[in-house]
């Protein structure tokens, strides 16, 4: 079992990296001062059972992060540690495991991390084991009651998009430039074939090694050279093109 303590305060996480070597058997497997370099850590797919943070941080602050997180399709448990009592009722909302006021005692604490271990445990043992999944990873759950999106990171910014939002993908050298909206664009860190099977094959085509598209989003088809095509997406100015490997493949799609 292992856990990630994120808080921007040096003594805090030093206080609670104390509990936790000293009076549980939780493994920390990272500590940082922002949500930020927390949630570039989640995307290199390392299997995390809980989460301590913080609420007031800079840039994206606890509650933001708890919030992309709880849309992860398997998520880990989350413990908010916090000098705040009005977040309380946004921790529930998150399905959080406990909410922990700072200053708290040596028998709170303690208290919290038995339960964490007996939960944790049991949910091993059930074969339930929850772990943090790549923010670009959440997609709706199987009932279908929540909207699928995608989280993509540049620098100090992150951007969430529902799947009907984005208009195309676009390959930029090891980067993906993402239109969205009314002609918005996100340069994001991530390889167009990462992102390629994440996406719902009934909305989104790749139309060419370079694009995928929103087929909901193209507004005409324009015969182009070589029985290829070329699309005039919504929102966007640039026309994309479709390539003769995608061809057949778009055709059915569009029944065309």
């Amino acid at each position: 079992m292992n856990c990630l303590i994120i808080d921007d305060e040096k003594p805090s996480r030093e206080e609670l990296r104390y509990f936790i070597e000293n009076h549980s058997s939780i493994e920390i497997a990272g500590e940082f001062e922002n949500s930020i370099q927390a949630l570039k850590f989640l995307q290199d797919s390392r299997d995390i059972d809980v989460i301590f943070l913080d609420i007031n941080m800079p840039n994206l602050d606890g509650m933001e992060l708890a919030r992309i997180i709880h849309r992860f399709e398997v998520r880990p448990e989350l413990v908010f540690v916090t000098a705040y009592r009005d977040y309380a009722l946004d921790a529930f909302q998150v399905e959080a495991f406990d909410y922990l006021l700072k200053p708290y005692s040596r028998e709170r604490i303690t208290g919290l991390l038995n339960k964490l271990e007996e939960r944790v445990g049991k949910a091993r043992s059930a074969g339930e084991v929850k772990s943090a999944r790549k923010p670009e990873e959440v997609k709706a759950s199987d009932d279908g009651g929540k909207t699928r999106k995608l989280s993509f990171t540049n620098g100090e910014k992150i951007l969430v998009l529902n799947f009907d939002e984005i208009s195309c993908i676009k390959a930029n050298e090891r980067k993906v430039e993402v239109s969205y909206g009314d002609g918005e664009s996100f340069t994001a860190n991530y390889k167009i074939s990462e992102l390629e099977d994440k996406l719902d094959d009934e909305i989104f085509f790749k139309s060419h090694r370079s694009y995928i598209v929103n087929v909901e989003k193209i507004k005409e088809i324009e015969m182009w050279f070589n029985n290829t095509y070329m699309l005039t997406i919504e929102g966007m100015d640039e026309k994309i093109p479709v390539s003769r490997s995608y061809v057949k493949e778009f055709k059915k799609l569009m029944k065309i």
